[in-house]
């Protein structure tokens, strides 16, 4: 898996490019096209944070920055496992509550 961090253009450029949607966003993520994670296919996908729009999103909620950058990225990596917060509202509900499992790990591991 690789990680980009990068600003609101170059994330916006990527979102167009890509998923042909204006602007941008704070997390993009971009699977390798496996249909499944195996050991055999180690190769997840990319990840991409607009750390301007992270910045944005830290100060709105006070939540640090490294927290919403761990989140971000949380986010991004359930995308390349499979799951899709857009598909419906059980996935996204099913999504929320692994990213906040993932996160509480984190956060515990930090402590």
């Amino acid at each position: 898996m690789s990680v980009l961090l990068t600003d609101d253009d170059t994330i916006a450029e990527l979102n167009r490019r890509y998923l042909r949607r204006t602007g941008p966003t704070n997390v993009l993520a971009f699977p390798m096209g496996q249909e499944s994670f195996s050991e055999k296919n180690a190769m997840l996908g990319d990840v991409v944070i607009s750390l301007d729009t992270a910045l944005k999103e830290s100060d709105e909620s006070d939540e640090s920055l490294d927290r919403t950058v761990s989140r971000l990225l949380v986010h991004g990596i359930l995308h390349l496992l499979g799951h899709d917060h857009e598909r419906s509202r059980a996935e996204a509900r099913s999504m929320k509550r692994e990213e906040e499992r993932l996160l509480a790990l984190i956060s515990a591991d930090c402590d």
